[in-house]
Order: structure tokens, then sequence, then C-alpha cells
């Protein structure tokens, strides 16, 4: 997922920044409300995790800007405020899920997958398309009851790929959600790791749509 995480408090944030990317999540880490509110609205994103403390403007406020602008990215919320009274406030603001610190990570990341279950409409953590079949809970992929052994990135492809089985995905939307804001990127990266992927998973498992994408068929053998 491409995930923008707003905190501004450093030890937290470099923390959940460095485990979501072990998790093969894209992050962009801002530590203000405005800086926030502006990416809403010019970056194409998955998921914000917001912490409400923050400078410049409040999180209740980028949520309710966010909202009243039709932003309808799923927002969840980390705060320290754990009284009923913040949580109503909150979610009626507009968040879609509430966290209170302090929180284990296991917990964020559980509750990340949620999200994303309900923004794909998907009842658990597992997908499958044809042989494949993929927890992402886990982080495992099987191939006909084999299991497969993923790079990070090789895992954030085929995530990204079989969340959409039997749709294109643009190549954009691929290169963010696999490399998120890293710039030492090449231009040929995306075909070598789709290249690795097809050698470990089979010619058939990635087609290639030309001048739009890739797809992973829900039939494929």
């Amino acid at each position: 997922m491409n995930i923008i995480l707003v905190e501004d408090d450093e030890r937290l944030g470099a923390a959940i920044k460095r485990a979501l990317e072990q998790l093969t999540h894209a992050v962009m880490w801002l530590r203000a409300g405005n800086e926030a509110l502006e990416a809403l609205r010019q970056e194409d994103v998955d998921l914000v995790l917001l912490d409400l403390g923050l400078p410049n403007k409040d999180g209740v406020q980028v949520l309710r800007e966010a909202r009243r602008a039709g932003i309808r990215t799923p927002i969840l919320v980390m705060t320290a405020r754990d009284s009923i009274e913040s949580r109503v406030e909150g979610l009626d603001a507009g968040a879609d899920d509430y966290l209170v610190k302090p929180f284990h990570l296991d917990e964020l990341a559980a509750r990340i997958r949620s999200l994303a279950r309900r923004a794909q409409g998907l009842a658990d953590n597992v997908i499958e398309a044809g042989p494949l079949r993929l927890d992402v809970g886990r982080m495992e992929l099987t191939r006909e009851g084999e299991r497969i052994e993923l790079t990070r990135r090789e895992f954030a492809l085929v995530h990204v790929l079989m969340e959409r089985a039997g749709r294109i995905v643009r190549r954009e939307t691929i290169e963010r959600s696999v490399y998120g804001n890293e710039s030492d990127v090449g231009p040929n990266a995306l075909e070598v790791l789709v290249h690795a992927l097809r050698r470990k998973l089979g010619s058939d498992s990635i087609r290639t749509v030309r001048g739009f994408g890739y797809m992973v068929p829900t039939d494929a053998a």
C-alpha cells in the first residue's frame, strides 16, 4: 500500500515508517497537519495514518477538511487521546478506525490489513487467483500448495496485482505501490522485477497489457 504517515514524534514516526516498509508498504512521512492535507489533495494514496496532536493544523481539522473536500481515502487515527468523547469526535469527523497510543506495531499492521480488505471488498487476508494463493497477513505466496520465496519488492508486486486479479493495473499504480518515493529506481526496474517474478510463478502468471500495465488472470494455469 502507498501510505501517508502523519506523526510529529520523531522516534515513533521513524519506528512506524521502518516497520511498515519492512512489510512492503511505501510510506511518506509528514510531521504537520497542513502538510498532510496538501499531500492528500495531490497524492494518490491508499491509506493515511493520522496523529491528532499535530503542529499547524490539528488532526481533527485535517479529517474534517479532507472529508468536506470529498477525499475518501481511508484514514486511521493514532492518538493518545483515549476518552470516549475524543474517539467519538474522531470517528464523527471522518476517521475509518481509531488506535490509542501506546500500541503494538503488530496491531497497527493488522488494522491496516483490515482497512485494505474493506477497501478492496475482501473478507479475509487470503487472496486467490487461479493456482496462486496469497496470505497477506503471513506474507506468504503459494502456487498449487507449494510455497514461493519472494523478495520484499516481489511480494509488493504480486500483492498489488493479486488484490486486483482479473483487472489491468496501470504501470503508475504498480510503481507507486512497489517503489513509493524512492528516487534511485531505474527506468526498466519494473520490467526486470516482473521478469524475475514470472520465472518463479510461470510465464502466464503475469500478463502484459501493452500501453497500460500488467494483470494477474483469475484463471492462470
